[in-house]
């Protein structure tokens, strides 16, 4: 059986996408959760996140069904792959 190789490109690379991943998923937390429960700021773009009552309700449901096409496209195209 073949073991699998890693270079040290793979790792950096993964490691950047781990990181770029965390790093999204605080900043949206912080967008979505964590301003509404802090006094106003007097930063223009942290107030405006803060004021921000629309966007950011809509944006995970309307995510939900983008990512579910793209699954299934994502899963299509690995069997198209798999079996040419």
């Amino acid at each position: 059986m073949l073991q699998p190789t890693f270079s040290r490109s793979n790792l950096c690379c993964g490691w950047i996408c781990i990181i770029f991943g965390v790093i999204s998923f605080v900043v949206f937390c912080y967008a979505a959760i964590i301003s509404k429960l802090l006094s106003e700021s007097r930063c223009p773009i942290l107030f405006s996140i803060q004021n921000d009552c629309r966007y950011y309700c809509f944006l995970v449901p309307l995510t939900l069904p983008v990512m579910i096409i793209l699954v299934y496209l994502h899963w299509l195209s690995m069997k198209l792959f798999k079996h040419a």
